[in-house]
Order: structure tokens, then sequence, then C-alpha cells
């Protein structure tokens, strides 16, 4: 027993991570499509875009128009290349879904156990932290359906750093074929650009070029340019407005842009959530305070050297990059110096400082680590087990594992169902299914109400309404007329989709929300506010309702088959329309 025990502590890190692993499997297996994934930003976009792809057949087409937003070209979706999408040509959309969090998670451990291989000879001596802080770095709630680039930037920093040891060819193949687990909109312009400005520091350093180390760059972005060809043809040599330049970027004071910063310093952001102003930051900043008081005292030059002095510039310097984009006179000189940068959000440098926190943490841990002093040693790995539990229990937008557990055990001690909805429940398919029957459905052009199209989409209904971040300006303009007398009525809907537009939704004539995925959402008016003929002139067919509509008739709006639509384990209730 004693040599069980005592083989369990010389694993701990085995047995923590193999645990965890385990117990998240075993939830989202167990609970299957019943689980609590985030719908905003997640459900309600990549999924349903993809289940699309699925449905058509359209994931390597050319040439095709897909039934959304009115009818839209392929090349408006993600690459077939990238290995997150592949998974849904091959495995139904909810075990895609679970199977691309865990091989981000795989991804993640293999590249940090990598990237510290590479920069520390010793790093048998550390292995159990190497391994934990992948896992942490791996299930951090960050975007999903781009979980995978996340995940691999100390991928890239391996790959680089080997060229520029000279250690082979094969490492320009693999810099190459990095962009199928990455993404450039989001990763790879900024890895491009830190690579561009790593070869002037090293030239200017070294006081000669490093030639292997020009010649990545080319090889990076060659590999970006082929595996996202739709992307960068759409970016250079298509001649179609978008709504890119009518999106508004926000015009805020030095002292706003500032605060700006400053919050992205603290919290993070919404696709990039973190949970490190738990633990990672307050230790952080107390650490490098003492560190570079030391240094100060006794080495002046260590300050300008330490790596993790070096780790938390590079944060800082990704917030201030936030913060300033948002500063109007900085983006016109950008946006007239590189047109086609025009509508780019350039401040998306931060999202590279999920990575960057738990680095600086990991060297901060390994200093304990190696301290002679034993309470300081202990603390690296109280440290190291504070991180994994914040990440795990802290409640987060895409932290999947914690919020299904938390409504499970919600149901168990209310005797009722949480408000929100499950995985099942959002997309409901039984319900449209049978509605598609009864209808007769045979690919007619609808949209919703009362809830996100992109249920409709998911379920292989034609939209003329959707959720894309770059779509043609004359639609938005086409579809603004449909939605003009809600608009007329709502300031903040007006001014919602006027400066932004993603959401091209069917709104309500008040300011609050009539989509919220919730088992309980009302509305206070019941009467709809559309042009029915700018509907009918997208071709616009039916109209599904969460809502009875009592100015139907008034709209040219036709009740129609056996509604209202209901369905045990729904919590939809769909009354669909025709517009005569």
């Amino acid at each position: 027993m004693k040599k069980i025990f005592k083989k369990i502590l010389e694993n701990w890190h085995i047995v923590i991570i193999t645990g965890l692993l385990l117990a998240e499997a075993a939830v989202f297996i167990g609970f299957g499509e019943k689980s609590y994934i985030t719908i905003h930003d997640n459900l309600d976009l990549f999924i349903p875009h993809l289940k699309m792809l699925q449905l058509t057949g359209s994931f390597f087409s050319h040439g095709v128009t897909l039934p959304f937003l009115g009818g839209i070209t392929r090349d408006h979706f993600g690459s077939e290349f990238y290995l997150y999408n592949l998974l849904y040509v091959f495995l139904p959309d909810y075990a895609a879904y679970i199977a691309g969090y865990f091989l981000s998670i795989a991804v993640s451990m293999a590249s940090i156990y990598l990237l510290a291989r590479e920069f520390m000879p010793d790093a048998r001596t550390y292995r159990p932290f190497i391994l934990l802080f992948g896992l942490i770095y791996g299930i951090l709630p960050v975007f999903p359906a781009y979980g995978l680039a996340f995940a691999s930037i100390p991928l890239v920093v391996f790959l680089v750093h080997r060229i520029y040891r000279g250690d082979g060819l094969r490492f320009y193949i693999f810099l190459f074929l990095y962009p199928v687990i990455s993404y450039f909109s989001y990763f790879g312009f900024f890895i491009l650009g830190y690579l561009v400005l790593f070869t002037l520091i090293n030239w200017i350093r070294c006081k000669r070029l490093n030639v292997r180390l020009l010649a990545s760059i080319p090889v990076l972005f060659l590999g970006y340019a082929l595996f996202e060809y739709r992307l960068f043809h759409s970016m250079l040599f298509s001649d179609t407005v978008t709504i890119r330049s009518t999106m508004a970027m926000g015009d805020l004071s030095l002292g706003e842009v500032a605060r700006t910063a400053l919050d992205g310093f603290v919290n993070s952001i919404f696709h990039a959530g973190d949970a490190h102003k738990f633990i990672v930051m307050p230790v952080a900043l107390i650490f490098l305070v003492i560190q570079n008081v030391i240094y100060f005292r006794k080495e002046r030059s260590k300050i300008f050297r330490d790596i993790a002095n070096l780790l938390f510039l590079l944060i800082i310097l990704n917030c201030f990059i936030y913060g300033i984009y948002y500063f109007k006179p900085m983006r016109d000189i950008i946006f007239t110096l590189i047109p086609p940068l025009q509508g780019f959000q350039y401040h998306r440098t931060i999202f590279f400082n999920p990575f960057l926190w738990y680095m600086l943490l990991f060297v901060i841990v390994k200093r304990l680590y190696d301290s002679r002093n034993m309470m300081l040693h202990r603390a690296s790995y109280i440290l190291s087990l504070a991180a994994l539990l914040v990440v795990v229990f802290a409640p987060a937008n895409y932290n999947d594992f914690y919020n299904t557990c938390y409504y499970k055990i919600y149901a168990l001690v209310k005797h009722q169902p949480a408000d929100m909805l499950n995985y099942e429940e959002f997309y409901s398919k039984e319900l449209f299914s049978a509605i598609k029957e009864d209808l007769n459905y045979n690919g007619e052009y609808s949209a919703a109400y009362g809830f996100h199209p992109a249920v409709l989409t998911y379920n292989g209904i034609s939209t003329l309404d959707g959720y894309l971040g770059m779509y043609s300006q004359e639609y938005k303009e086409s579809f603004r007329k449909v939605i003009a007398p809600a608009l007329e009525r709502s300031a903040y809907y007006r001014n919602y989709y006027d400066t932004w537009g993603a959401r091209a939704y069917i709104f309500p004539g008040f300011d609050s929300s009539s989509y919220l995925p919730s088992r309980g959402l009302t509305l206070p008016d019941s009467r709809l506010y559309i042009d029915t003929d700018a509907f009918r002139e997208l071709n616009g067919v039916y109209l599904f309702s969460r809502f009875e509509i009592s100015n139907a008739a008034e709209l040219s709006l036709k009740l129609t088959g056996q509604s209202p639509y209901t369905l045990n384990g729904s919590p939809y209730r769909i009354y669909v329309y025709r517009a005569e």
C-alpha cells in the first residue's frame, strides 16, 4: 500500500491531469447534447455555419451559393484546411465540437512540452509543471472555434526558434503547414508581424541579417495564403464592398483609451478569457516588484535580460495596442498606409496575452521550485494547483465543463431546469424536422423572430437573416429595408445594426432582446415591426416566430401549418407565418 501511495505522489501530475480529463469526458459524453454549451458567439455562429456546410456538402466546393443571408458564396465561411473545421466533415456536429475541445488540450500540452524542452536543457526536472501548465493553457475558456489556434501559439515559437538555430529544412516544412491549426485574421497576421520585428531586432543586435529567420517569413505567409486561400481572395481580389467598410470601431479619447487598455490588462476580453486576474496577475505583480527591486540594488543589467520582465512587457504592449485601436486618428493613419486593412481589427494582439500570462506564471513557479527556501519550494506546487482550480471552476463564457456541472446541479437542487438552454434544446432538431415535414418545406427563404436564426440554419432552413462578420454592404442595406419599421422605433437596435450589422436579425420595435436563448423569454409587445413587401422582394416566404404575432393580418402574414408547433423536450413554441 505504501508503494502505491508513493507511486501516486511521485506521479501527482499524471493523476491530476488524467483525473480532470476523465471527469470532463464523462460529463460531455455522459450528458451528450444535454450539455450546456456556450451559445453567444458559438452555437449562434460557427456551429450552424459548419452544420450548413455539412448539410449542403459544401466544405470543398467552389462557385456555390449557400442558403444563408439570402444566398452567399461558400468563400465567406471557414477554410476546409483548418483542422478544427475538418472534424465536422467526418463527425456529427456535437461530437466534432467536443473532439475539437480535447484536440486543443492535446495540442497545447504537446506544444508547451516541446517549447519547454527547447529552452530548458533540464526540462525533465520540471516535467510535472510543464505538463500541468500545458493542461491549464489548453482548457482556458477561449473562443472554441479557434481553440486550436490559441493552443498552438507555443508551437510556432518552437518552430521559429529551431529555424533560427539552423536545425534543418524539415522545420520550414512544419512552419509552412502550421496554418492548418492557426487562423490568419486572429493570429497569423500578428505572428508574421512579430516575426518581422524579431528579425529586425536580431539583425541590429547581431549586426548581421539572419537569412534563415528572414526566409521563415515568406514560408509562413505562403502557408497562410494557401490554406486560407478563400479569405485571401476575399480580402485582396474581391471588389465587393462589405459591412467592414461601415462598421464603427469606436472613437475614444486618450483617457478612455487608457482605461480600455487597463481593463484588457486586468480582465482580458470576451474571446480570450483566461481568469488570470484571480491568481496569475496578483502573483506576477508581487513577484516582479520584488525581483526587480533586488535587481536594481544588486545587478541592474539583469532587469533588461529577465524573461519574466520581457513577458510582462509584451503583455503591456498588447494591452496598449488593444486600447489605441479605439483611437480614430491612429486607425486612420494605419488604414491609409495599408488600405487592405480597412476594417481589420488589429487590436487582436491581446489574444496572445493568455499564453504570455501563463508562461509568466510558469517562470515564477520554476523559480520558486528552484528556491532553497522550503516554503517557497512548496509554494510552487500550491500556485500551480491554485491556477488549475481557478481555470476549472471560475464561471466564464466558454467554460462549458463548469457551466454544464453548474446547471445540472441547479436542476437537482431546484427540481426544475435552468433558464439557460442546453445544446439539444437550443437547436431542437426534432421539432424543426417535424415542422419542415408538415410544411412540406422545400428550401424557401425564411427568417426567425424570437430566437437566433442560427437555429434555422442548423436545421437546414434557408435564411434571409443570420450572423456573419463579413458580407456585402449591399445586402445589409437591402435587409435593412425589411427591419426599418423596428429600427425607427428602437434607437438601440438602429445604432446596433447601422454601426455594426454582423447580426442581420428581425429585431423588435423596443430595446429589450427578442432572441435571448432562455426558457422563459417574454416580450412586452406582441406586435411585429417589419416591411413585408421588402421581405418578399428578398424572396422571403416563411417567418418562424417564437411568439404569436398580434398584427399578422396587417402585415399580410398568414399563420400556416399546424401552428403553434411544440414538442416535449423543446423550449420553443413555434408559429409559422407565410408572407401573402
